[in-house]
């Protein structure tokens, strides 16, 4: 199968190749995936599990990528919930290879099915942002209806995500980011912005929970917007800063089945659109990961026409 392959943490995208890979086994569990469609996280190559197993030895060369659309091919021993020939999309595995391939191996359990109404590309482009604003919201940040929500970062991908959510729940949504993201944070459904690079974020008063995806001096700074009871959550990474009579949670996203199907149904409603940017193929992936454009919505990667 044809996969992009990396195998030099120091050259970085530098070092990516588009290879022939042998095609995954399934193991116990798994399903095999005839991927159709992936998507790009820009910090990936970043991660240490892209280039280590779980107990930390090297496991180059491996193939980027953990969001997918596509086809079931093949099932492991023992595996149950879903059958060939099924749609399916979901998160696979930080520590296994990934999805920028023809073929890869899942476990079934991190895999939801795939609506035949729904495409690929709107598939694949749901799985990260909306398992991260679902858990990031509902799960960490327990929001509620009538409820106050700053969310910064609103007129990125998962931020976009995270306002039409947290307004479908009942919540008044104040988006945050730079001052061309106004527009876009509005059309998803934020009812007020804030420019961060001419407003002065503290004006906004007091919300019940912060949706953080920036860090540094920003997260800092919106702990003193908390009000007492209230929730910082963030997907930058620990923090010091904390709410003087609130919590505090940096998470990292989690594979969740339940999860993919309320965001798909919201999809196939209506009440739910997916941010999505630059589409390519596996055969210019690499190009693509190389640009140096400011991304603008999810990059996907269309590896079956």
């Amino acid at each position: 199968m044809k996969a992009i392959v990396v195998t030099d943490q120091a050259a970085g995208t530098a070092g990516m190749k588009l290879e022939e890979r042998p095609e995954p086994q399934a193991a116990i569990g798994d399903v095999i995936v005839q991927v159709h469609a992936a998507s790009i996280t820009g910090d990936e190559l970043s991660w240490p599990s892209t280039w280590t197993d779980r107990v930390g030895h090297d496991r180059t060369p491996s193939i980027p990528g953990h969001e997918l659309a596509g086809v079931v091919t093949a099932l492991g021993y023992g595996t149950t919930g879903l059958s060939i020939g099924q749609r399916v999309f979901g998160l696979t595995d930080w520590n296994r290879d990934g999805t920028l391939a023809e073929y890869v191996a899942v476990e079934a359990r991190n895999l939801a099915p795939l609506p035949g109404d729904v495409d690929f590309t709107v598939g694949t482009a749901l799985v990260m942002p909306g398992l991260t604003a679902w858990q990031g919201l509902f799960e960490h940040g327990r929001l509620r209806a009538g409820q106050t929500i700053l969310v910064h970062g609103s007129a990125g991908i998962v931020g976009s995500m995270a306002t039409q959510l947290a307004r479908e729940a009942g919540a008044y949504v104040i988006g945050t980011g730079r001052a061309d993201g106004r527009k876009t944070a509005l059309d998803f459904g934020a009812q007020e912005y804030v420019d961060l690079d001419n407003d002065v974020l503290e004006d906004v008063g007091k919300v019940n929970l912060v949706f953080d995806v920036l860090g540094g001096d920003i997260v800092k700074r919106s702990a003193g917007l908390i009000h007492a009871g209230g929730i910082l959550v963030t997907i930058a990474g620990p923090t010091e800063a904390r709410p003087a009579d609130g919590l505090t949670i940096d998470f990292v996203v989690e594979p969740d089945r339940i999860q993919l199907t309320e965001v798909v149904q919201r999809v196939r409603a209506g009440r739910l659109r997916t941010h999505i940017g630059d589409i390519a193929t596996l055969d210019n992936a690499i190009a693509t990961y190389n640009s140096t454009k400011r991304a603008k919505g999810k990059t996907i990667i269309r590896v079956r026409p």
